[in-house]
């Protein structure tokens, strides 16, 4: 008997590092990119705020062409993709004078972060576990939140010291350096092929390997489970996105910016609690209730950073905030894997993505825009706070989130191996 080791803590691993490293530069990072070209530029806050949204709705786009393209190629080649052209759009960065440039390199810094990042992760994640998935999900996905504890504040110390056309060649580098040799050393399209079976269990040698169960796509995405879960994420998402893409700007104005440098920390930090939290845990309590109320204090938690000065209590506020962030991001994989199984996951989470995409773009360009129009971040704050507990209400009436039936290859085991 073959006494080689499962791989799939490998491929944990390769997936938190890879997230790590294009959430933190990307997804948390836009925030500082937001406030240097505030601070360096004078561009109006709505007109940098539009950059963001443009880089969500690309990344929605193009994550449909990602799933695709993952279906039938190996995952390590898109990735590898990706990893270039993100790298490259951040390096030029720093370079852009005029707004209609900055859109530009947004758009392909969301290719690169579409094909580099949460979609192909998630999916080959999704491959190698069932019973042990939730763990596992929350293990990589973990990745996110140490790339805003790490990698943000230092493009943040290194934009406010050296300024973005300075810091951005550097941020490029790190970002190529820690996705290339984890792509390719560290990630492994599918367990099948490497006679494993999900969740660590050895295939025998005459084991003939039958296609991932899961509901068709076609069949699934006109479903009012999909419909509902879909508006829902779509203000949960654009409350929290929305929140957190100005969290940087809103601390600089409330409490100086010695705790603006630190918030996205405190934020990133709550944010691996919960989640890690969350992963051991969630398979305890039924998963939609568990998104119906996250998205309530997701909510309440947004209400009270709209009104907070005292340096102490916003903190606080922002680490409750904190520890929802991972969890809602976390769940739109979860929910889909249980209740539509692995065939067509790939396809049902990029269309997920993309329907979302209304909020994670809109979120940011509409609570830029009741700032500029308001003059400060109490009623866009107040604004995505309700958004969030109307999220919460449709995931209630979506429903139950039903186990899909599971065949031999995908049968469970007992533990993380």
């Amino acid at each position: 008997m073959s006494t080689a080791k499962f791989p799939g803590r490998q491929v944990i691993a390769g997936g938190f590092l890879s997230l790590t490293v294009t959430s933190g530069l990307s997804f948390y990072g836009l925030a500082v990119y937001l406030n240097a070209f505030s601070n360096e530029r004078g561009w109006s806050l709505s007109s940098i705020s539009l950059a963001t949204t443009v880089f969500f709705v690309t990344g929605g786009v193009i994550g449909l062409a990602v799933a695709r393209a993952i279906s039938r190629f190996d995952v390590r080649h898109v990735m590898l993709v990706g990893a270039v052209l993100g790298a490259a759009a951040l390096a030029l960065l720093g370079q852009v004078t005029s707004p209609w440039m900055l859109y530009l390199d947004y758009v392909v810094f969301a290719i690169g972060f579409a094909a580099a990042g949460l979609i192909p992760v998630t999916t080959v994640v999704t491959r190698w576990y069932v019973t042990g998935r939730s763990v596992a999900l929350s293990i990589a996905s973990t990745g996110l939140s140490v790339g805003g504890m790490v990698l943000t504040p230092t493009a943040k110390w290194l934009t406010d010291h050296i300024g973005l056309a300075a810091a951005t060649p550097i941020l490029a580098a790190i970002w190529l350096v820690g996705t290339v040799p984890v792509i390719v050393w560290m990630i492994k399209p599918d367990p099948r092929p490497l006679g494993w079976l999900p969740d660590g269990r050895r295939a025998a040698p005459d084991h003939v390997h039958r296609p991932p169960t899961g509901a068709i796509f076609a069949e699934a995405v006109r479903s009012r489970f999909f419909r509902l879960i879909a508006v829902a994420f779509v203000l949960l998402m654009g409350a929290q996105v929305g929140g957190l893409q100005q969290v940087v700007k809103l601390t600089e104005e409330r409490v100086g910016s010695t705790a603006a440098a630190f918030i996205v920390l405190v934020i990133s930090a709550m944010s691996v609690v919960g989640r890690l939290l969350a992963g051991r845990n969630i398979h305890r309590a039924p998963m939609g209730l568990v998104a119906v109320v996250l998205g309530v204090i997701q909510g309440l938690m947004l209400i009270a950073l709209a009104f907070a000065t005292e340096t102490w209590l916003f903190f606080a506020i922002a680490a409750v905030f904190g520890a929802t962030i991972g969890n809602v991001l976390m769940l739109q994989s979860l929910i889909i894997g249980q209740h539509f199984g692995v065939r067509d996951y790939a396809r049902l989470f990029s269309r997920l993505q993309l329907v979302v995409v209304i909020g994670t773009a809109g979120g940011p360009f509409l609570l830029g825009w009741l700032y500029d129009l308001s003059g400060n971040y109490v009623v866009s704050y107040a604004v995505a706070g309700v958004l969030s507990i109307l999220g919460a209400a449709v995931m209630w009436l979506a429903g139950p989130v039903d186990d899909y039936p599971v065949d031999d290859d995908e049968a469970p085991s007992q533990s993380l191996p």
